[in-house]
């Protein structure tokens, strides 16, 4: 009790259902295109308006093409960008066009125009609207029929989880990033070692993170199982949102801090669980799996059959057979396809200014296909101003257009089947890069080191 989830959560409670789920107050809804038509559609049917429009924010993401914007070829994809238009224009809803200076991935947007600010309950149809809770935020994904209610009603019937809090103490080596953190959690805690908590990020190494570190750890938190990702607001959190767009300006923003200081677990809260690591004991990381929790240091091999348990052997083998890798193999050095930079987890400006800063005098190794892509206009323009965009043209990468691109496969930007991938995104799924994709998740630094070499490399070794 008295954690910072405790004081978000019971500040939004408009009712508790006796033996049931909270009806909890949202204060910020995100739609994109692919989970929001059916909300929609249930309006219609039930000739009900939006409760809230001004609570509610849209944009496509998922179907943007990153190398044109003008036209997109699928129908599925281009049916649903119409859509969203289409109900935003007869819901009266703020939407944020495709093609449009206000546009990008959701997750990336939302932070940067201080639309989700400390504080906040936040929720979206995707599973990484986790994302938002390194402002100091509750933000969860939630399914299509719960879009419509929020959008009936600004409440939803959720059920409070149970509250973790994840300690990382100690200073983190040269080379390694919050993605690496995150990947080490995940390999300790599994996929399913959070099922049914919300996570609270805590101890100096988190402390120590910038604003776009904070974003991408917050941004796994579902990959591990939780429900929801919290960072606990501070001076980092108000240097980066003061002045955005929609943050508060002048006295309200001076009122608004005030508040937010105000948000933190007290010295006596309980949580249902705590567990402690060392910012010391973290490497930079790879995948070898199918999912996000099977990883390795970059410079360790992949588990032997004999370490892994033997109820776990089968899946274990299974997931290697998709991969291409044996049990014991070194990946350092293995050849690389495909080089993917972006995502809602790293396609912030802080993630292209440390890929540049391992590609400049480099240049791209020529059998690799690398897509850049920004995570908003915003981003972009930044690429470009600071003189980023000049270092990889000279590289010899192309910066691309705004999109959730090779995240997943729901836009050109797919992967072949059988080619390896290494990817700064969030999912290792089988078929997640395209079918019969093969995905490594890494840091942008990983990333970039094995983009000019052709192989996965070490960054601290360049």
């Amino acid at each position: 009790m008295n954690t910072l989830f405790d004081k978000i959560w019971d500040a939004h409670v408009v009712q508790d259902v006796p033996d049931g789920p909270t009806q909890l107050y949202i204060d910020r809804l995100y739609a994109h295109e692919v989970t929001s038509p059916q909300a929609f559609d249930t309006l219609r049917d039930k000739h009900l308006p939006v409760f809230r429009p001004q609570r509610v924010v849209a944009m496509p993401d998922h179907n943007t093409p990153s190398d044109q914007q003008e036209v997109i070829h699928d129908p599925v994809g281009r049916n649903q960008v119409d859509t969203l238009a289409r109900n935003c224009r007869e819901f009266g809803i703020r939407h944020f066009a495709m093609g449009t200076r206000d546009n990008g991935i959701i997750h990336v947007v939302g932070p940067e125009k201080g639309l989700s600010l400390p504080g906040m309950t936040i929720v979206c149809g995707d599973s990484h609207t986790s994302t938002h809770g390194a402002v100091g935020a509750i933000a969860m994904g939630i399914g299509t029929s719960e879009v419509a209610e929020v959008l009936a009603s600004q409440c939803i019937l959720q059920q409070k989880p149970k509250t973790m809090r994840i300690n990382v103490e100690g200073t983190l080596q040269p080379g390694v990033t919050a993605k690496d953190i995150a990947l080490y959690i995940m390999a300790r805690m599994t996929t399913g070692g959070a099922t049914g908590y919300a996570v609270e990020y805590a101890g100096s190494a988190i402390r120590a993170l910038s604003m776009e570190g904070r974003l991408t750890l917050s941004n796994l938190s579902i990959e591990m199982g939780s429900r929801a990702g919290i960072i606990a607001p501070d001076d980092t959190t108000f240097e980066y949102l003061k002045g955005r767009e929609y943050a508060p300006k002048g006295e309200e923003w001076d009122r608004a801090v005030e508040r937010w200081r105000l948000l933190r677990s007290g010295s006596d809260a309980v949580f249902d669980k705590e567990v402690t690591f060392r910012a010391e004991d973290i490497k930079p990381r790879i995948t070898y799996g199918t999912n996000p929790g099977a990883g390795i240091a970059i410079d360790e091999r992949i588990p032997s059959l004999e370490s892994v348990p033997e109820q776990e052997r089968q899946g274990f083998l299974d997931q290697l057979a998709y991969m291409q890798f044996e049990p014991g193999q070194r990946l350092e050095g293995t050849p690389v396809d495909y080089c993917f930079l972006g995502a809602c987890t790293n396609g912030r400006i802080e993630d292209f200014r440390a890929f540049a800063s391992i590609v400049k005098g480099r240049k791209k190794a020529p059998h690799v296909v690398a897509w850049l892509v920004p995570g908003s206009w915003k981003v972009r323009q930044q690429i470009i101003d600071e003189g980023i965009g000049e270092v990889l043209r000279e590289a010899g990468f192309e910066l691309r257009l705004p999109s959730c691109s090779a995240c997943l496969a729901m836009n050109p930007d797919k992967v072949p089947a059988g080619k390896l991938a290494i990817s700064t995104s969030n999912r290792n799924f089988v078929g997640r890069q395209g079918p019969g994709a093969r995905t490594i998740l890494a840091s942008p630094l990983v990333v970039a080191a094995s983009a000019v070499t052709g192989v996965i490399t070490d960054p601290r070794k360049l």
